[in-house]
């Protein structure tokens, strides 16, 4: 839209009476045309605030580690537009006064005319061995610096394929020690990363990633759907303190056991006392927890046949066993638990069904550079909506697993797993992730 039309817009929707945001990167009145729209807006009488940013111009450069001043090497900056070509007389730029301007200068919106600009800077007298730097995608997971010389950055950022949109810096400041680039160093930065755990519980793993530097794409695979009520599960909610073992496989187990609880006007004080409650690995004990329950069993190894070993020196003999947990699960545990005499009810509280995905979301997934996959499920049920042409894009991507049962299915689908958690949790399936990437910068 032309600058004319977003005004419009902006007074037709505020004086209907609606509350409007205006959202700009950077800060809306540095070459943001934030001061024309809010001039239109008083001149139409419509009330309105600004919310200042950070503009690009100094937070992109922080993300590259150049301060756009520093003691001893800048005490001033000036921003300026690119946009405008240098080599015409009658722009509103005036690029003598700039080049003279002390200090650093940042330019924003000029990648389409890096050459002409540097050019006029050093015409008019900025020496051409000033240390410059481009700054691509700044602050995002996509970031890329160049450095080089007023005079030779054009030519180096063609070479290193560069594009907008970019932030330009000129000035000792850009040529401070690289270290300080703190953004770039982060052990994941540059690589794509693909979560396939359910939406609702992607977000710690996906936090994890991008706070190690990753560009996170959610895919879930897979979404958790209660089971509202079944006869098993009214009657294990009805003899619930009859239980001397109460077993939870995992976070979904515990919200659902509790809300099927809630339902019934009851709480944790319907476990009693005197049953053994097993979480399956700390995610699930820290649920339970939350819920005013704590594990009295977490097993070393975050599997079912961790919880029977960790029960194996218990005498279960006729002790009635809640297993709460997916409808899918594997039979291992319960088999395990009758082979020592334990009397188990299995109760199924939710159930994993595929998630409907977009193809532009699939497609952008198949892009990247590592595939994470956190249960069998999502390994089965990603692999269904790909095509033949999708499969083998997969199976060019590194694989990082949460655990040997989920390695199985991949490997199962015809999948290499690179690395496999140690421990079966996010943290585990992080550390695998990461000592995969180091393993390969090492090799070269």
């Amino acid at each position: 839209m032309e600058q004319a039309e977003i005004n419009d817009l902006l007074v037709g929707h505020g004086r209907a009476g609606r509350t409007v945001v205006r959202l700009k990167g950077g800060d809306p009145f540095v070459l943001g045309r934030g001061g024309e729209e809010a001039e239109a807006l008083a001149a139409a009488g419509v009330p309105f605030e600004v919310v200042p940013g950070v503009t690009s111009a100094v937070g992109v450069p922080s993300y590259a580690g150049i301060p756009v001043t520093h003691r001893g090497a800048a005490t001033s900056f000036t921003v300026v537009t690119g946009h405008e070509d240098p080599g015409k007389p009658a722009g509103k730029t005036d690029w003598e006064a700039v080049a003279k301007a002390p200090g650093t200068l940042v330019i924003l919106m000029a990648m389409g005319r890096l050459a002409e600009v540097a050019a006029a800077l050093v015409a008019h007298g900025r020496p051409a061995d000033e240390p410059a730097a481009a700054i691509q995608w700044g602050t995002t997971p996509r970031q890329r610096t160049v450095r080089a010389t007023l005079e030779t950055l054009a030519e180096r950022v063609d070479a290193a394929g560069l594009g907008p949109p970019a932030a330009i810096v000129v000035g000792p400041v850009a040529g401070l020690p690289e270290p300080l680039g703190w953004f770039e160093r982060r052990p994941l930065h540059g690589l794509r990363v693909v979560v396939t755990r359910a939406r609702a519980q992607a977000g710690s793993l996906a936090a994890r990633l991008a706070e190690l530097g990753a560009e996170v794409i959610e895919l879930p695979a897979i979404r958790t759907r209660p089971i509202e009520s079944s006869p098993e599960i009214d009657a294990a909610c009805e003899r619930i303190q009859a239980y001397g073992v109460v077993v939870l496989t995992s976070v979904n187990g515990v919200d659902c056991l509790f809300a099927r609880l809630a339902e019934r006007g009851r709480d944790a004080r319907a476990i009693t006392e005197d049953a053994t409650v097993v979480a399956i690995g700390p995610a699930t004990a820290e649920r339970l927890l939350a819920h005013g329950v704590r594990a009295d069993v977490v097993p070393e190894r975050f599997v079912g046949e961790g919880i029977l070993a960790a029960l194996a020196g218990r005498s279960l003999m006729a002790v009635p066993v809640l297993v709460a947990r997916a409808r899918e699960a594997r039979p291992e545990l319960v088999d395990g638990l009758r082979a020592l005499g334990a009397a188990v009810d299995e109760v199924a509280l939710y159930e994993t069904v595929r998630e409907d995905v977009r193809p532009e979301a699939v497609e952008a997934a198949l892009g990247a550079d590592y595939l994470t996959f956190t249960s069998s499920s999502t390994v089965r049920n990603l692999l269904a909506v790909l095509d033949g042409d999708g499969r083998d894009r997969v199976a060019g991507m590194r694989v990082v697993s949460i655990g040997p049962i989920t390695s199985e299915a991949a490997r199962a689908a015809g999948l290499t797993v690179h690395a496999e958690a140690r421990e079966f949790t996010v943290d585990g399936l992080v550390a695998a992730l990461l000592e995969d990437v180091r393993a390969l910068e090492a090799a070269g």
